[in-house]
């Protein structure tokens, strides 16, 4: 079933209770799992302070079915944005240590809530503790995080990168560079 016809489903059954969340995120059709991701996100977006902290929580406790890419980020972004805001370093840490790869991409796309409202430290202190992962779907999801801060502050983005730009992933570099004026990006590329 194509993503539009899923998030179709999943607004039409938005007000379906948590458990039947839960449930869809226990099925092992990936399909079933993004639907109940995106009905937990459309009652995420309506609720009150109590219902988003429920909401957040069955997220991270179900979170080991969270494990595709695509998954990740249609998810984290919004469930975790409270979350993010109130206790970053209690939610991020552990996320950020954990071996699994999907842990460590929602502690990355969970910090896209804060760069939208121009908070970047958080998304930095993110991308540094990632630099030395090995897989490219954390360079990808680093790499674009990155970019987003430098759609707010470049400069920001700039210093880390005079930081860091050597130590990176070329995937990653490559993302957060994308938007930087193309002799920018060739030095950036050459830096050692």
């Amino acid at each position: 079933m194509p993503v539009p016809a899923q998030r179709k489903v999943a607004r039409d059954n938005c007000e379906a209770p948590l458990a039947a969340c839960a449930e869809l995120l226990e099925s092992e059709v990936h399909e079933h799992r993004f639907v109940g991701l995106a009905i937990m996100r459309h009652q995420f977006e309506r609720a009150r302070a109590e219902e988003r902290e429920r909401i957040s929580d069955l997220y991270l406790k179900k979170r080991a079915d969270v494990n595709n890419w695509d998954l990740v980020d249609a998810s984290a972004p919004y469930l975790l944005a409270d979350r993010v805001r109130q206790v970053p370093r209690k939610l991020l840490d552990p996320l950020l240590s954990s071996s699994s790869i999907w842990d460590r991409r929602i502690a990355m796309l969970a910090t896209f809530s804060l760069v939208r409202e121009g908070e970047l430290a958080e998304t930095l202190r993110a991308a540094k503790r990632l630099l030395a992962d090995e897989h490219d779907l954390i360079h990808k999801a680093t790499g674009w995080m990155l970019r987003e801060v430098g759609k707010r502050d470049v400069e920001a983005l700039r210093g880390f990168l005079s930081e860091h730009a050597s130590r990176m992933p070329r995937t990653a570099l490559r993302y957060a560079i994308e938007r930087l004026p193309k002799e920018e990006r060739q030095r950036w590329m050459r830096a050692e």
